[in-house]
């Protein structure tokens, strides 16, 4: 099992990145996903989350109309497209897979992507 972030780098403000987080050994559509957000000396944030089965999405207040969260079944792949980017989106991505599956849970995280905003 394996989640491998990418698409991290530096941008200036009120541009754009697209993140990718791309599973293998599992598939996205059966688990609830989620990209995370975390800056040192600060607690990880949860930026968004795209639900298993239908993929319903919910955002946190300070994303909300700048970044959608979606997901490639035929790649087994979530993204994270982040426009209008600001200096306080700068932190360590990291993608994460959860689910209860036969009353076990299963939760994965990938390895993280930095995401730097700045002129």
């Amino acid at each position: 099992v394996q989640l491998v972030e990418s698409g991290g780098g530096l941008v200036q403000p009120g541009g754009s990145l697209r993140l990718s987080c791309a599973a293998s050994g599992f598939t996205v559509s059966n688990y609830a996903m989620r990209w995370y957000r975390q800056v040192p000396g600060k607690e990880r944030e949860l930026v968004a989350v795209i639900f298993s089965g239908g993929g319903g999405t919910h955002y946190a207040d300070s994303v909300k109309g700048r970044f959608t969260i979606s997901r490639d079944s035929t790649k087994n792949t979530v993204y994270l497209q982040m426009n209008s980017l600001k200096p306080q989106d700068t932190a360590v991505y990291y993608c994460n897979a959860r689910a209860t599956l036969m009353n076990r849970e299963y939760d994965y995280w990938g390895q993280g992507t930095q995401v730097t905003v700045s002129s």
